[in-house]
């Protein structure tokens, strides 16, 4: 319980430093031009969202920690899924007016799961550096008018929460069991998910 205190304080810091740049009006040109920072810090989001979950794999891999591997994958597919899933279904138009892939942010969400992921399976000391990568892409792609504010904090939202879920020791603790399921009948597929309180 005291991880989840400590994740839910990560977040309100999070919707700080966000709320700072929720002031920021967009303009209605399409499509917006962007400075050469907001290409920077673009770029910089980019190389951030990718490198973090790489070097959580890598960190994984080397300490032959089999078993997180798996809940890091877990964790990595449901996000994923539920970000695009999302993108697609809501179809909200970019503040720079290049595409309608705004909410929720990936590259947000992505962060989120991994630095997520990793203090709950390895600890604070891995988990704070990537929080605070992580809180530096949020604000990035919002500074870059790739992302709204909620966008972000959705993504972060669905990032951590997978993490939460799949990670020991939440999954274990608390008796999760997903299955798919499949009725022949009416063609439907879906999850079947049962968790203990």
């Amino acid at each position: 319980m005291n991880n989840i205190k400590h994740i839910f304080v990560v977040v309100a810091v999070l919707a700080g430093v966000l709320a700072s740049s929720a002031q920021i009006t967009y303009p209605e040109q399409q499509p917006y031009q962007l400075t050469s920072a907001m290409k920077g810090v673009k770029r910089s989001t980019d190389i951030v969202a990718l490198a973090l979950p790489t070097a959580a794999l890598i960190g994984t891999l080397c300490a032959r920690d089999w078993q997180g591997l798996l809940q890091g994958v877990e964790t990595a597919a449901v996000t994923a899924v539920a970000t695009y899933a999302l993108k697609y279904a809501c179809r909200e138009k970019r503040p720079d007016g290049s595409d309608f892939h705004s909410f929720p942010s990936g590259h947000t969400a992505v962060s989120f799961a991994t630095a997520t992921y990793l203090t709950r399976r390895y600890g604070w000391q891995y988990g704070v550096p990537a929080y605070v990568l992580g809180t530096y892409v949020a604000w990035g792609r919002c500074f870059s008018r790739q992302h709204y504010v909620w966008d972000c904090l959705v993504g972060a939202a669905i990032g951590a929460g997978s993490a939460l879920i799949f990670t020991t020791p939440f999954a274990r603790k608390h008796n999760l069991q997903l299955a798919p399921v499949a009725d022949e009948r009416t063609k439907n597929i879906g999850i079947y998910a049962s968790i203990t309180f």
